[in-house]
């Protein structure tokens, strides 16, 4: 008969009356003899039940921590995380002494002793329990690596008995340091944040071997509950943890008098910046979206790292001219009203429920802060935000809301208790009244040469809308297209110096069969250079420009840009932009003048390792040139950047060349029909970038809006950032240029085939209709 059946036989038999009466008085020996057997025999029978449905360890033996998604800037800045769990694996060697002492002072100090359950350990802490003394834990670290891994919390006997013998497993498979390893980098320390390592950056913005004691201590004592421990959450139980930790290090010998002392007295600056200090939701999302296409699920836990080529300092230079330039147009156009209202009850505690509801739907966007207004006047605001300190908003600070003030404000604009506004700091850290702006806008820097981004912001707040409108949003260029018709001119024998008439055009074919009268925003100037009408961006010179090459052969020759044809009309209103771009699209575009002649592809990746540091993917070199790979001319690219230069410098864009003061800047604004949007595309050195402005559902974004006050302000206060400390970028002349009466032209044109003069009310010249023959591959 087995042991087991033996046992249950005997637990089983039936305690008669009789058969009671019939045994012999027993003493309290023989009782506590019984008592200690039929305990023995009961965890027995459990042991043999446990046993055999015990997990086997290869997920401790061959661990493979869950590690985020990471995304870099090119000069190693965090830009995103993408992952359940934020963690560093960090190997047991490299984490630091104090690290480890802290944790097993508090946790398991008898760690290197024991062989997974600490009977002592269990002792002192039943001990402790009834004498009110130092509470310490009664689970070893290797019992709370058994739990993390393979158990419920359930406080069972049963669970119990299962955690101490794969204790005792894990003790045989595993060394010490591994079992520490193990448990020091899985654990959780709330913020969604596992491991010691991910842990520090979270709470100090710190690594590992940088923690002082007392901020050793601090995330030492976290692990007893992560939820209420952490001193994100609740700094008051934190430190009081924190003290718990180091009077043990004291007690046991980790930690000296004076550094207790210093430790206890140490003001510890929890991180309470945002994890990323480079703005760049839209970049990450796209690596985001291309790791996912290649590795699935595993991209958010295999701890891929993915270096892309931004420039930090750039990328937050774009985020920050994009925003501030957007609500300066918001400002300009005025007070719309409160985003949301409320009824505030009296009761306070429902009051603040209530505040808490309706600003959960109105998040914080970067500095604009939701807050809801308690107390109203003409002088003043007081209103909560989501963090419980009150804001006051008076003087200046109202005067961008002033009429939503007035009591004879209309009721959809006043501002009364229970509004939902958004306030700012200004620089002096004054509180004023503020919007979400309804307007949209997108920002991309490429390098010219490669290709590679050097910044991507893809809208104003990407919480609030993920559509990315640098590489999706298609919209009309307005003016910003002219140039590639100037560009296609020149291969047609125009030059800059070509005098075109600037005078009123009436042509057949405009809408309900009236003619088409294209007009400038600026009146006439009869006959006018090519190099001053794009600089002027004058409308019925890109007509008439257009019209002598033929619009089809203008729209053939944008596909050398990387333009999609079928985004383009195949009439005259093609050179006023009334096809369809992307701002990456345009970047590209304008790359070719910027590096004379050569088609880049924008990559945003330069290189991917795995969690290891092994790299899976590297963006090589870009080869060396070869002029065969030109897609325009070298002599069409020196031109058309001499006309991008005097744009900037004396046209529509000269506000570049005046506040960034170098000559090397050139560009194009772009204002579409009745201004729905508005542009500015332009380089300087290497830098090649293309800002934008419009609504999501377009409409006129004002009379007085062009692209030069919509675009280009955001254009340049990048740019200010991205040159500094670069030197100028001068351009020798190409072989087969000269410069002939002021202006330069190419050398077969110098000649009676070149075209001087272009008038449409006279019949075009014969030498003019067979320059207009389309070129071979064009």
């Amino acid at each position: 008969m087995s042991l087991s059946s033996t046992i249950v036989k005997f637990l089983t038999l039936p305690l008669t009356t009789a058969n009671y009466r019939e045994q012999p008085r027993r003493t309290l020996l023989a009782a506590g003899v019984d008592a200690f057997l039929l305990g023995f025999l009961v965890i027995a029978i459990m042991l043999l039940s446990v046993l055999p449905g015990l997990p086997p360890l290869d997920v401790v033996t061959d661990y493979q921590p869950k590690i985020p998604l990471r995304v870099y800037s090119a000069d190693g800045a965090l830009l995103a995380e993408f992952g359940e769990e934020h963690r560093d694996f960090v190997p047991i060697q490299d984490i630091p002494q104090v690290m480890k002492d802290a944790l097993l002072a508090i946790e398991d100090s008898r760690f290197y002793e024991h062989g997974g359950v600490d009977y002592r350990g269990v002792t002192r802490a039943l001990v402790a329990d009834l004498t009110g003394g130092f509470h310490q834990g009664a689970s070893t670290i290797t019992m709370q690596v058994a739990r993390n891994f393979f158990l419920t919390r359930e406080k069972t006997v049963t669970r119990k008995l299962t955690e101490a013998l794969l204790a005792y497993r894990i003790e045989s498979a595993l060394s010490k340091d591994q079992i520490l390893e193990l448990y020091m980098n899985q654990i959780y320390l709330g913020q969604r944040t596992h491991g010691f390592a991910s842990a520090a950056r979270t709470y100090f913005n710190k690594r590992l071997p940088e923690l002082s004691i007392a901020e050793a201590a601090m995330l030492a004592g976290i692990p007893q509950n992560p939820a209420k421990r952490n001193p994100a959450v609740n700094p008051v139980r934190a430190k009081a943890r924190q003290m718990l930790v180091l009077k043990r290090m004291l007690q046991i010998g980790k930690i000296s008098e004076a550094q207790y002392d210093e430790a206890v007295a140490q003001a510890l600056k929890v991180n309470d910046r945002q994890l990323f200090a480079v703005h760049a939701d839209y970049a990450a999302e796209l690596v985001r979206q291309e790791l996912y296409t290649q590795y699935k699920g595993d991209t958010y836990t295999r701890g891929f790292n993915v270096y892309t080529t931004l420039n930090a300092a750039e990328q937050n230079a774009a985020y920050n001219s994009l925003r501030s330039n957007v609500l300066a147009y918001d400002q300009r156009h005025g007070y719309r009203g409160a985003e949301d209202f409320i009824e505030l009850p009296d009761d306070e505690d429902e009051r603040d429920d209530a505040i808490d509801r309706i600003l959960a739907k109105h998040p914080n966007s970067d500095n604009l802060i939701a807050a809801v207004v308690t107390e109203v006047s003409a002088k003043r605001i007081r209103a909560e935000p989501a963090s419980g300190d009150t804001i006051e908003i008076n003087g200046d600070g109202l005067r961008f809301a002033a009429r939503a003030l007035q009591t004879n404000a209309r009721p959809d604009q006043r501002i009364r208790v229970g509004s939902v506004i958004r306030a700012s700091r200004d620089g002096k850290g004054r509180w004023m009244i503020g919007q979400m702006p309804d307007v949209e806008a997108a920002f991309v820097a490429l390098n010219a040469e490669d290709g590679s981004y050097r910044a991507l912001v893809g809208g104003f707040d990407f919480a609030r809308k993920q559509f990315n409108h640098v590489t999706s949003a298609w919209r009309q260029p307005g003016s910003s297209i002219k140039p590639f018709v100037y560009s296609a001119a020149l291969e047609k024998g125009f030059s800059p110096a070509t005098q075109v008439n600037d005078a009123p055009i009436s042509l057949p074919g405009g809408e309900n069969g009236q003619a088409w009268e294209p007009q400038n925003d600026d009146g006439y100037d009869g006959p006018i250079s090519l190099r001053r009408a794009l600089a002027r961006s004058k409308n019925i010179v890109a007509v008439r420009l257009l019209r002598a090459i033929s619009p089809q052969y203008g729209r053939d020759y944008l596909q050398r840009f990387g333009f999609d044809p079928a985004k383009h009309p195949a009439n005259l209103t093609m050179t006023l932009g009334s096809g369809s771009v992307t701002p990456l699209q345009m970047a590209g575009a304008y790359a070719i003048f910027a590096n004379g002649g050569y088609k880049v592809a924008p990559h945003l990746i330069q290189k991917v390792t795995d969690a290891r540091g092994n790299v899976l993917r590297e963006t090589p070199p870009p080869p060396v040139r070869q002029d065969e790979q030109r897609v325009i001319d070298s002599r069409n690219a020196f031109i058309m950047d001499s006309m991008l230069r005097e744009v900037a410098h004396s046209g529509t864009g000269a506000l570049a060349g005046a506040r960034l003061g170098r000559p090397d800047v050139a560009g194009k604004t772009g204002t579409t029909s009745d201004a729905f949007d508005g542009w500015f595309a332009g380089y300087a050195g290497n830098v090649v970038a293309v800002a934008w402005m419009g609504f999501d559902q377009p409409k006129s974004l004002g009379g007085r809006e062009f692209g030069a006050t919509l675009a280009l302000p955001i254009w340049i206060d990048y740019m200010r950032q991205a040159l500094a400390g670069k030197p100028l970028s001068e351009r020798a002349p190409p072989a087969g240029v000269s410069f002939v009466d002021g202006d330069w032209m190419y050398d077969e044109f110098n000649s009676e085939s070149g075209i001087k003069t272009l008038d449409f009310d006279a019949p075009l010249a014969p030498t003019i209709d067979k320059i207009m023959q389309p070129l071979s591959g064009g």
